[in-house]
């Protein structure tokens, strides 16, 4: 199971002049076919996963629900093939998958179509897992092993229709942006399911889409961090400002040499007139910072391109960094992935393959820190040489995209951008200033124990759901993520909310808190190291348990009690009350290894009576659960068992 949080994001923001933060501001408009259209941009992202190298989904196609009706407008169309795209590579960044011009009008929904066919959906286990996962380090999921939970249609042409209502409307008009983010939790416990049979059968994965889906809104576009682009060059403007590119997508699993899926998605790239874009020619192997495309005709034409963006305000793009190569794999062959180990004088990065990748640090390796906010900043190394992996420092987690030189066979690194600075791990120590974060390795070279600094309360930090701007520190439940705590209050609930534990006894002893957060660089709180915008508290996987105490209901709460060999009962807290109910899943698997993941709602008699009908004494149980002041585990989300038990 990973670490923390993790989602998908499917972004659309319509890329005209003004932003509204608040996507139902206009709600009174009405959806008009023959009005002007805005443009909107497609991107997708994610979070970190420990277990997995790749969690490849494909997109079929995304269209927006007219409000009161009608025919959905379909803004995105996957090129064939259709692309896979990694979701694990993605970790809170966005991925432009394309632009299509849309309706002006008010819009109460989207549907997100996935391919759900043997292929569409690709697992390759992590080479590096964390301790207790199920699979094999490093193997790709054979596909007969993958059951798609939720799929629709004839063999060959198989689906999952994925819809979502917004919680505002979205309105596109004329002159104006929106931004609508929908996501998947990549680590939501339900998301991809492990049932390991007590014999030496088969390990099935069930992938449940449904489940971790849902709509949260993006305030400012100009924070998001984009994953790198790629693209094929097209022109030039006539005032020499921008580019325009045709969308490529790297093929998933890579290939060696690496291949693409072209698209016929266009998009227009400024030059960075005010900070300087560095452009780098990989096949001479030269560099220069330009502020315009005057006079570049002749190092773009026919080539490819890689592209570090940043949007604006207004929704263009500029770039901050672009390698040009005749060549794609040339461009593409720098290592992309989260970092697995950090040694004296090199990084293994987890590649697009799913293989460990080492690449050397020099004294001449730039070290630079995805600020897209700030562009002086964003362009600006944070630190230079070796003397960075320890100082800054650089642990297991930090998602980064490396530039090499490919011509070496030494791997030399020319710059490493670190895209999301992650920490997590259990709580300990947490104070005004400051509280500690200690992660846990199979690898304990990779183990930390490292004071959290938080940023300061005057340092901005997004907004509240009313459209408020945020100053200081905030956290909240992994199970409540739009329940935000901030503000003067913030920090001293923090420590009160990360003071308890659980303890099952026997061979898994004590719980504690444990948390996941992102950091800045160079914070007023922290000027040269690394301070924490926020906190999510995530739900600790408790052991394989069996019920000790069957479920008893007491108003809008429900508890029992479980256990596991040779330990300590413990009371199991679940919400009933609507909008904040804990999930259930009933899974069971069927002799011919069918595995069926069934939500349970625990609002509704129904789904009450049918789990208070199965927890009984002896049911195998899996919980994932806040260990509270009082000893017992508040759960976010659990499974019971039927049919073949689990082995883990």
């Amino acid at each position: 199971m990973n670490s923390r949080a993790s989602r998908v994001l499917m972004g659309l923001i319509a890329a005209l002049p003004l932003l509204l933060w608040g996507c139902g501001r206009n709600s009174s408009s009405s959806n008009n076919p023959g009005s002007q259209n805005g443009q909107i941009s497609m991107m997708v992202s994610d979070d970190p996963s420990n277990d997995w190298a790749i969690v490849g989904v494909t997109v079929l196609s995304v269209s927006l629900q007219p409000q009161g009706g009608g025919t959905p407008v379909v803004v995105f169309t996957a090129p064939t093939p259709a692309p896979i795209l990694n979701l694990v590579e993605l970790d809170q960044l966005a991925e432009i998958i394309g632009n299509a011009s849309v309706p002006a009008g008010t819009y109460t929904g989207a549907t997100l179509t996935l391919g759900a066919n043997p292929g569409d959906v690709v697992l390759t286990a992590s080479a590096d897992p964390d301790p207790g996962f199920a699979g094999t380090a490093g193997a790709t999921v054979p596909s007969s092993q993958i059951q798609i939970q939720g799929a629709t249609g004839s063999a060959g042409s198989r689906t999952v229709p994925l819809s979502v209502t917004f919680d505002s409307p979205l309105v596109v008009t004329a002159n104006q942006n929106n931004a609508l983010d929908l996501e998947f939790d990549l680590s939501h416990p339900a998301f991809i399911v492990a049932h390991v049979p007590p014999a030496s059968g088969q390990i099935m994965w069930a992938v449940n889409f449904n489940g971790p889906f849902r709509h949260r809104p993006i305030r400012d576009i100009t924070r998001l961090v984009l994953r790198q682009i790629y693209g094929s060059f097209n022109s030039i403007s006539a005032d020499n400002s921008s580019i325009s590119i045709t969308r490529i997508f790297p093929t998933e699993p890579p290939q060696n040499p690496e291949t693409f899926v072209a698209s016929s998605q266009d998009l227009t790239i400024l030059a960075d007139k005010t900070n300087g874009t560095l452009f780098y020619d990989v096949d001479l192997h030269t560099h220069s910072t330009i502020t315009s495309f005057n006079n570049m005709g002749g190092e773009l034409n026919g080539k490819f391109l890689r592209v570090t963006a940043r949007y604006q305000v207004d929704g263009s793009l500029v770039a901050v960094r672009i390698w040009a190569s005749s060549s794609f794999n040339t461009v593409f062959v720098s290592p992309e992935g989260h970092v697995l180990h950090v040694l004296s004088s090199s990084l293994v990065v987890l590649g697009d393959a799913g293989d460990p990748v080492t690449v050397n640090v020099d004294n001449n390796t730039q070290f630079f820190f995805r600020t897209p906010s700030n562009g002086a900043a964003d362009a600006k190394p944070i630190c230079t040489g070796t003397a960075c992996l320890t100082s800054l420092p650089i642990v297991r987690g930090f998602k980064v995209h490396v530039d090499v030189n490919p011509l070496q066979n030494s791997m030399p690194a020319d710059t490493v951008d670190i895209e999301i600075a992650t920490f997590g791990g259990s709580i300990s120590s947490p104070g005004m200033n400051n509280f500690t974060y200690t992660r846990h390795f199979v690898d304990t070279a990779d183990n930390y124990s490292l004071p959290m600094t938080y940023i300061s309360s005057s340092t901005k930090n997004g907004a509240d759901s009313l459209g408020n701007t945020i100053f200081g520190f905030k956290w909240w439940n992994f199970a409540f993520p739009t329940i935000v705590d901030s503000g003067t209050n913030a920090i001293p609930d923090f420590i009160s909310a990360t003071g308890g534990s659980v303890n099952f006894g026997g061979t898994v002893g004590v719980l504690p808190a444990v948390g996941a957060s992102d950091a800045i660089w160079a914070d007023s709180a922290n000027p040269n190291g690394w301070s924490v915008r926020w906190a999510v508290l995530l739900p600790v996987p408790a052991p394989l348990a069996s019920v000790t105490a069957p479920w008893v209901t007491t108003g809008n709460t429900g508890s029992f009690s479980i256990g596991i060999p040779n330990g300590t009962s413990v009371v199991v807290d679940a919400n009933l009350a609507v909008g904040s109910a804990t999930l259930v899943y009933q899974v069971d698997r069927q002799a011919n290894g069918i595995i069926t993941v069934s939500p349970q709602d625990l609002t509704t008699p129904a789904g009450l009576n049918n789990v208070a009908s199965h927890l009984l004494g002896g049911t195998p149980v899996k919980v994932f659960g806040v260990p509270q002041i009082s000893g017992s585990i508040k759960a976010y989300v659990f499974f019971y068992f039927t049919g073949t038990a689990p082995l883990s």
